[in-house]
């Protein structure tokens, strides 16, 4: 007889993170790459306004093909960025 095999469950995902057994260390979902193009109209966008409304950022998730929540942190990152670099001057 095979030894009995520990039955092991598919990893839960809670809050958008991976978790290996619903406690534990976090696994992080990779980081997202942009191609050049979702870079290019996400920086044409933010020049235009540093905030998206809600159909705004709908609509432009949909257009480039990622989620909402993508948008949502790249703009995030984005404004952080930009007034580190005005701080500095």
């Amino acid at each position: 007889l095979p030894p009995p095999q520990e039955h092991e469950k598919p990893p839960a995902i809670a809050n958008g993170e991976l978790r290996i057994n619903g406690k534990g260390k976090k696994l992080r979902k990779p980081r997202t790459i942009y191609s050049s193009l979702q870079l290019q109209a996400l920086n044409q966008r933010f020049q235009q306004t540093q905030y998206l409304a809600l159909p705004e950022r709908a609509e432009l998730a949909a257009q480039l093909g990622l989620t909402q929540t993508q948008v949502k942190i790249w703009f995030q990152n984005k404004r952080s960025k930009y007034k580190k670099i005005m701080k500095q001057g």
